[in-house]
């Protein structure tokens, strides 16, 4: 849990770093996000959502764990 709770901070913190030259098409967005946490309607994100899961999606670690939190992130969001 506290692993989940330091990867949402640090992905919310990451979103106001990026320039948005770095940012990627929605629908790149869309598939990526779907790959990991295939529940989710990006369409009803936030902008700053979306760049948070692509945070924990891009971060170091397992693919298990980049899961979990992306899905779990997901949850919070909806």
């Amino acid at each position: 849990m506290k692993a989940l709770i330091a990867a949402a901070a640090l992905a919310a913190t990451a979103v106001a770093a990026v320039p948005a030259s770095a940012q990627i098409s929605d629908e790149a967005a869309q598939i990526k996000i779907e790959k990991f946490a295939p529940e989710v309607d990006v369409t009803r994100l936030t902008d700053a959502q979306i760049q948070s899961l692509l945070n924990v999606i891009h971060s170091g670690g397992g693919r298990g764990d980049r899961e979990a939190t992306a899905q779990s992130l997901v949850r919070a969001y909806q």
